[in-house]
């Protein structure tokens, strides 16, 4: 599975392995490719705490699980296969397939239609999609039929079944990810581990604090279009973050820049001067599916939602004369309430 193409987010490690304090408190470090990018996990180990090799493959499991669950980029899995089939058709589905639909209706009907996990053939049809050849801007009869094939109300839910009453074809990109941390997450929990910071193509999740007593520090991207790029350093404990931009995924076309980022109620990439959004929520799920809907909404209609919404935002928009940065009062607050 491709991860979700978004700014990138690097924590702020001192080492691999760092011995710490007394109590054999040791900072473990491990990482691995995923979903086309990578994960990483740094943990705090105890005394007699589990060994990083039994945390790789507790972490490569479920990673192994949500490909094999939600990838649209191999045809054995359980979304591509659902894909696949005609309208009017249901098949048996993972409970976790079917929360995240769930997930994904909760965000659609709160931005009006412009969040949908049905937009897969628009992607493919400007090129951005697991089956796109060739970025360009499409015909309007091309867009006009690819429309009548997107749309989250195609979706229903019958028992463990998930079922479509057109060729709807679902793409969980903008939300697996995420899920994936908090996945992760619990399941470090569920092993005593309460200290760790967890990752996986961007997004975060940060819980407790380093040997020394320090917190986990995230570095967030300011984009740049000379790809240079300015840092903030945030502190977080029990979050998860999420980034999500357009200034590293488009094409440009007759002097035109076309974003990977849809909105489907025009069934286009979105078009506002809003560069990226950053989002800070106790899930990294919400705060992954919560950053693609502010991004797609764009500055005013996205701030708008965050605020009454309760949402801690950070959001960068181009200007004449480069981009500006905003933190919205949620922001604002939250991290002046964790220990910096």
């Amino acid at each position: 599975m491709s991860g979700k193409q978004r700014s990138r987010w690097s924590a702020l490690y001192t080492a691999l392995v760092l011995l710490a304090g007394c109590g054999g408190e040791r900072l473990e470090s491990l990482s691995g490719p995923t979903m086309g990018s990578t994960w990483s996990v740094q943990y705090v180990r105890h005394a007699q705490g589990p060994a990083p090799s039994l945390i790789q493959a507790e972490v490569e499991g479920i990673l192994a699980e949500v490909d094999g669950q939600m990838s649209t980029y191999r045809s054995d899995s359980d979304i591509e296969r659902f894909n696949a089939l005609p309208a009017d058709s249901c098949q048996p589905m993972p409970e976790p397939v079917l929360q995240l639909v769930r997930v994904g209706e909760q965000l659609s009907r709160g931005s009006d239609g412009a969040f949908d996990l049905t937009v897969e053939p628009l992607l493919d049809l400007w090129g951005f999609g697991p089956q796109g050849r060739e970025e360009k801007v499409p015909g309007a009869s091309a867009l006009a039929e690819v429309r009548q094939r997107v749309g989250h109300a195609h979706l229903r839910i019958e028992g463990q079944e998930l079922c479509k009453d057109a060729p709807v074809e679902v793409d969980f990109n903008s939300i697996a990810a995420g899920y994936a941390v908090d996945r992760i997450a619990a399941r470090l929990t569920q092993l005593g581990i309460d200290s760790f910071l967890a990752e996986a193509t961007g997004e975060l999740k940060a819980v407790g604090r380093k040997p020394d007593g320090s917190p986990w520090r995230i570095a967030l991207e300011e984009p740049r279009d000379d790809q240079q790029v300015a840092q903030r350093v945030i502190a977080l404990d029990g979050f998860g973050v999420s980034t999500s931009g357009d200034y590293r995924n488009y094409f440009e076309q007759d002097g035109q820049r076309y974003s990977h980022t849809f909105d489907a109620r025009l069934g286009q990439p979105i078009a506002h001067p809003l560069a990226s959004v950053t989002v800070i929520h106790p899930s990294a799920l919400m705060a992954d599916g919560l950053s693609t809907l502010l991004l797609i909404l764009g500055p005013e209609a996205g701030w708008d939602y965050a605020e009454k919404h309760g949402i801690a935002g950070f959001f960068v928009m181009r200007s004449a004369t480069g981009f500006v940065t905003r933190s919205n009062p949620a922001f604002d607050a939250l991290l002046a309430g964790q220990k910096q």
